[in-house]
């Protein structure tokens, strides 16, 4: 098969099985989990087949004039299959996860449509492309979070999804600026157009403008409110994919803009490092804090997010000498990915049995599961960044990335943070695994069921779990053989061509940091893990506690009250100065200049349709008044009425037009407009 032919098919062949499978469902149900299975494993062999292809490019033509392009290199390659592979492993694992929950059918078409969406992202050759199916997975992906319909994931997901509007209107912004400065947005052909750019102040507006819409689906701070909050009120297969994969979108786009606009630019490069750091710190703070294991792995999440754009930030501040940069980010996206699709899968099976994620609850769950334990333990170590594990690896590489630069005082705050980070992972990794498969229940009846549990899960989500686990661990195994190949295979797309040298991962000076990490987690676990966040409760028990300031919700401080209160009220009140300032003008003119005087045509109440209407009905009732009606006449003013009528109509047009649904229904109707459209013109 022509293998632009088959790119086409990896983008739009999961939104035809979406509705295949939705219809399978309304039949018979096994029919719909045999159908999902069977074509998420023939996009994973069509990626995989396509991986080790570079070159291939495909164009849409006639979709608003730009059409769709989409490319195909060794970056795209290697997580078009990782993207593919996770959607594989989740759906296997969906099929007990939702055994006894209820609109199966709709998470499964929108699983199927956020990969063909997510796809289409990951093989986009310009950014009209990125940004069309950047914008189907974030309503797709939205009914994830939604899925269960509770108050916390209503309110999860009304998050999630102002933050993806929000960011996705900041980021047509961006295109807009950017295209008007550079007439392209074709990513190949950014480098050289911004090369050729004399003054690059709107480019700096306009990459801005692009990497708020990325860093909100990144999940960087301070556009990370939705992550902690959308992956608990999520299913555990969802947040395996909103973790995983929909952040890597966002690093996708951050990586465009950083390796094509802006390559090689030591300001941007200084911006991207702040935020990573800000980001990879809070994020690890926020984890360690947490009691929940769902929120924990999300806030996790959030950390690891910013140690990926430390490397990128690094990429722009270590100009020609990169390659640690540029391997060290690559190689952390990709362990991530597989890391969190490992632990939520867990966390998965965690919640299956116990209907909880709470650790006091969920304590001692997997104590005699010595499977699920080397499981989940695979994921934690390399998460944790342990030697022989994949995060290992990568995390080696950003910190000498870090060394490498130097920079003096900045430079060493830095790699104190990264390593400081590095050990709130460890701490809180620890936590997590001491909690469910260290220690013991407080209620002993529910130890005794958690330990009776023979049967925890089925086959298929027994092979999900365990050969994502064997993945993750053969790929940490084999650095250089696998990992370096592969990073040393997609360093292109980040504009780097040079291999640089062969990295001696387990050199003492590179061992060095790993145990300092490993140190300050272990010290921030006994001091801070047991003495602080565990509390002796009244009945004797010793329980875990959440102590971060319920206050320091940045949702609830800053961006609800803002944006729903004070930016209304701010606008209400300018908007009634200007409307007296406007009326003042307009009597000041009729009083003076035009001389304000009574028309002669002027009615006292309705408009000429009223009057008309009431003077035909006048005239009917006094003719039905002479024949029909003589005996019992009726006398009513029809012209009046009809003001009447009219008034009241046009007061209950005002009411309709004042309220929320009304907007709503207005804001559908053109957003369908725009993309009926896109598709067609």
């Amino acid at each position: 098969m022509n293998r632009n032919i088959l790119l086409a098919i990896l983008v739009f062949y999961p939104f035809l099985g979406g509705i295949l499978v939705y219809l399978a469902g309304k039949y018979r149900e096994i029919c719909r989990d045999y159908l999902a299975d069977f074509i998420t494993v023939s996009e994973f062999l069509a990626a995989a087949a396509l991986m080790t292809v570079d070159g291939a490019e495909l164009q849409v033509p006639g979709i608003c004039g730009f059409g769709l392009g989409f490319a195909l290199d060794g970056f795209r390659g290697i997580y078009g299959c990782i993207a593919s592979l996770m959607w594989m492993m989740v759906t296997v694992f969906s099929r007990e996860y939702f055994r006894n929950h209820e609109n199966k059918n709709r998470f499964y078409l929108f699983l199927l449509w956020t990969l063909g969406a997510t796809m289409g992202i990951f093989y986009s050759a310009d950014l009209y492309t990125t940004f069309i199916f950047f914008e189907i997975m974030s309503f797709t992906s939205y009914v994830w979070v939604v899925q269960e319909e509770t108050e916390d994931a209503i309110r999860a997901a009304q998050t999630y999804l102002a933050v993806a509007v929000t960011g996705g209107m900041v980021m047509l912004m961006g295109l807009f600026l950017l295209y008007h400065e550079l007439g392209t947005l074709v990513i190949a052909e950014m480098l050289p157009a911004s090369a050729a750019c004399a003054d690059k102040s709107l480019l700096y507006v306009a990459g801005t403008c692009l990497l708020v819409g990325f860093g909100a689906k990144a999940g960087a701070f301070p556009l990370h409110i939705w992550l902690p909050k959308a992956h608990p009120a999520a299913p555990a297969p969802a947040s395996a994919l909103l973790s995983g994969i929909l952040t890597k979108t966002g690093i996708f786009g951050i990586l465009i803009i950083s390796c094509q606009l802006f390559f090689g630019d030591g300001v941007w490069g200084k911006l991207i490092l702040a935020i990573g750091v800000v980001t990879m710190f809070m994020g690890a703070l926020l984890a360690l804090f947490s009691v929940d294991i769902k929120r924990t792995l999300a806030c996790s999440s959030m950390s690891q997010v910013g140690f990926i754009l430390v490397g990128i930030g690094m990429q722009g501040l270590l100009e020609t000498e990169q390659a640690l940069a540029v391997h060290g980010t690559f190689l952390h996206m990709v362990n991530h990915s597989l890391i969190k699709l490992v632990l939520f899968m867990a966390a998965g099976v965690i919640y299956m049995n116990t209907h909880a994620l709470n650790l006091n609850e969920i304590r001692g769950f997997g104590r005699n599961k010595p499977l699920f334990k080397g499981i989940f333990l695979t994921g934690a170590l390399a998460i944790a960044g342990i030697p022989f594990f994949s995060g290992y690896i990568s995390k080696t590489l950003l910190h000498e990335s870090i060394v490498e630069f130097g920079g003096g005082m900045p430079g060493k705050m830095i790699e104190i943070l990264f390593l400081i980070s590095g050990g709130l992972t460890v701490a809180y990794m620890t936590k997590l695994y001491v909690a469910v498969f260290v220690e013991e229940n407080t209620d002993s009846e529910k130890q005794k069921s958690f330990d009776e549990t023979e049967k925890f899960m089925n086959r298929e989500s027994g092979f999900a779990l365990a050969a994502s686990a064997v993945i993750l661990l053969i790929w940490g195994l084999f650095p250089h053989s696998l990992m370096d190949r592969a990073a040393t295979y997609a360093q292109s797309f980040m504009n780097l061509q040079e291999t640089g040298e062969r990295v001696s991962y387990f050199a003492p000076e590179n061992l060095l940091g790993m145990v300092i990490s490993v140190g300050i987690g272990a010290a921030v676990y006994v001091l801070i893990v047991r003495k602080v966040l565990m509390r002796k409760m009244e009945n004797g028990t010793v329980q875990y506690v959440d102590l971060w300031p319920k206050w320091l919700d940045l949702e609830n401080l800053i961006y609800r009250p803002v944006v729903l209160g004070i930016l209304p009220s701010a606008g209400r009140i300018l908007s009634r100065i200007l409307d007296t300032i406007l009326d003042g003008i307009v009597v000041l003119l009729r009083k003076t200049i035009y001389h304000d005087s009574p028309l002669p045509h002027e009615r006292e109440e309705g408009n000429i349709l009223t009057e008309i209407l009431g003077k035909i009905l006048n005239a009917v009732q006094t003719v039905k008044n002479h024949t029909v009606r003589r005996k019992h006449p009726v006398y009513r003013d029809y012209v009046h009425e009809m003001a009447v009528r009219n008034e009241e109509f046009k007061e209950n047009n005002r009411v309709i037009e004042r309220s929320l649904s009304f907007g709503l229904m207005l804001f559908c109707i053109g957003l369908t407009l725009t993309l009926i459209y896109l598709i067609w013109w």
